[in-house]
């Protein structure tokens, strides 16, 4: 598809450190997409202010003054009810209206995350959606889903999951078959609970058989084994901050072994350029940017403590998404599997 221009709808003011994080990411970001028009949501007056005190240099942008900002703390209820003159709610309206379009933000999740079921509805054949994102490994990265939007699944939950991650692979490996692996305690198919079994018998059946390896342990989910893995929304939420955690641990603590004495500091001039691709490679912020699959428009989630240049890559990937359509993608491959 590929249109000259895209649009992107941008909650300025969610996550830490908003609305600057965001609007120098959006800066990052157009530094090499120029073809991408900017909708801001938020505190018009904050907004301006922001931009001009900062020096923040952007183009082909404009500004939606909302009046409410989502809490972290904020209910279901007070997130339909109370605060409905909100960023994300305003900017996932937007979106619905303006072909080839998509939304960022870095606040709520569980308010992205029922805002755009609410907004965008579902696609058709899909019951919930799931954040979707890659992580690193071995060889280069895999596709994991879900890692946050829901707590409890069906095993018909995890095929449409499988199906979904199936269509993120074709269009970022379109030339490579996918291994998809469901996550769990052990790799024996009497292994986990009743409902991982039950998927697993699913997916073997299914269109997706011969892409089926089976059941993936914890441990394993660096190694490059699979290329898709699959897992309920509490377990991928905190496979994710674990991972995300022991990386700043790796990272931090190697930084402080390398200044303790000369013959440490003379070690690492001579591993710098090697601990510098080692570094980049387990770069959370790279990754950043995990798409709500399922919903029936783009919608993207950044992590709240994003730096800018981690905000820019989540509106990379949104960017990314629009083009290759990768709802187009999925519709298909639920029409071609007749799920």
């Amino acid at each position: 598809m590929n249109p000259d221009q895209t649009t992107i709808a941008v909650d300025a003011m969610g996550g830490d450190k908003s609305p600057y994080k965001s609007l120098k990411g959006v800066e990052i970001f157009l530094q090499e997409n120029k073809n991408t028009k900017i909708i801001l949501f938020g505190d018009k007056n904050l907004i301006k202010n922001t931009i001009n005190s900062h020096n923040i240099k952007i183009a082909n942008f404009e500004i939606v003054n909302t009046l409410e900002n989502i809490l972290d703390e904020d209910s279901a209820n007070i997130i339909l009810r109370k605060k409905k003159d909100n960023s994300i709610n305003k900017g996932l309206e937007i979106i619905k209206k303006i072909k080839f379009s998509g939304f960022v933000s870095a606040g709520n999740t569980a308010a992205l995350m029922i805002l755009s079921r609410l907004k965008l509805g579902m696609i058709e054949g899909i019951d919930r959606p799931a954040i979707c994102s890659v992580i690193p490994n071995k060889k280069n990265f895999s596709i994991m889903l879900d890692l946050g939007a829901n707590v409890n699944v069906t095993a018909k939950n995890l095929l449409q999951f499988a199906i979904m991650g199936y269509s993120y692979h074709n269009f970022l490996k379109p030339n490579i078959k996918p291994r998809i692996g469901i996550i769990n305690i052990g790799t024996e198919n009497n292994k986990g609970l009743d409902l991982l079994q039950e998927a697993s018998e699913l997916i073997s059946l299914s269109h997706l058989k011969d892409f089926y390896r089976g059941f993936i342990e914890p441990n394993k989910i660096t190694s490059g084994q699979c290329d898709i893995m699959i897992s309920d929304g509490y377990t991928g939420n905190i496979m994710l901050k674990t991972a995300e955690g022991m990386s700043e641990f790796i990272t931090s603590n190697l930084k402080n072994v390398f200044y303790k004495s000369l013959k440490n500091k003379i070690a690492y001039s001579i591993l710098k350029s090697d601990l510098i691709k080692f570094k980049d490679q387990i770069n959370p912020d790279k990754y950043n940017g995990a798409i709500l699959m399922g919903v029936n428009g783009i919608s993207v989630k950044s992590h709240g403590g994003a730096t800018p240049y981690a905000f820019s890559c989540a509106l990379k990937k949104c960017d990314d998404f629009i083009r290759n359509d990768i709802n187009k993608k999925i519709r298909q491959n639920f029409i071609a599997f007749n799920i």
